[in-house]
């Protein structure tokens, strides 16, 4: 799914932005996340950002607490509602599809019920450049691990896809979709290149299979 007229430049991007807090999800530039929406402060949040840019932050909260609050992680990636359905039962059905990393800057005093955050994108211009970095992918070993993955969990792979899919799309769908938790999360997040995002997810994997972890079940 295509976003019309994608920012060009970080000066398009807002500073700031509503963040919603996710534990182990995980949100890259180009990427789409579902999202099943319920809880009324994020319902207003939804209906907030439909008014304006349609643009909010996913992050993940740290463990620890800061004020009233779960501290967040530093970095997070906004993303743009591209898809967007009334179940009739107070809820949202949407999809975000990713636009560009952002770093906390500082968390804002507001009234609104969901959290607001003043943000920097300086160090992830280059997110907005599509399949930027591609040629450092170790696509030889992402589809190595990846298949010492599937046999491991006995998971059916439709391989005539994957071959066909571009790095970026292959590396960041994989990165999204990976059972892991928060803190392996936040390590992909926080790759500074898609390269260097691919061999975070092969150690990750590998450390995962060498553990025998057993089936994963939040693989997608």
């Amino acid at each position: 799914m295509g976003i019309n007229n994608p920012p060009e430049h970080i000066d398009a991007l807002p500073h700031v932005i509503a963040a919603f807090p996710l534990s182990s999800v995980l949100l890259l530039p180009r990427g789409e996340l579902p999202l099943n929406i319920f809880e009324p402060r994020y319902v207003a949040m939804i209906e907030d950002a439909l008014r304006a840019d349609r643009i909010i932050g996913i992050i993940q909260p740290r463990s620890e607490t800061q004020g009233s609050h779960q501290a967040l992680h530093k970095v997070g990636c906004i993303g743009k509602i591209t898809q967007f359905a009334e179940t009739g039962d107070g809820r949202y059905m949407m999809t975000l599809s990713g636009l560009a990393r952002f770093r906390v800057v500082d968390e804002l005093s507001v009234v609104t019920s969901y959290r607001q955050c003043v943000v920097s994108y300086e160090e992830f211009a280059q997110d907005l450049v599509e399949n930027q970095g591609e040629a450092d992918v170790d696509r030889a070993g992402i589809l190595r691990t990846l298949r010492n993955f599937a046999d491991a969990n006995r998971l059916k792979i439709d391989w005539k896809s994957i071959e066909q899919t571009p790095n970026e799309a292959l590396v960041n769908a994989l990165a999204m979709m990976s059972p892991f938790g928060t803190e392996e999360k936040q390590a992909l997040l926080e790759a500074p290149t898609l390269g260097a995002r691919a061999d975070v997810l092969i150690a990750i994997t590998e450390i995962d299979l060498a553990r025998g972890n057993g089936p994963a079940t939040n693989l997608q």
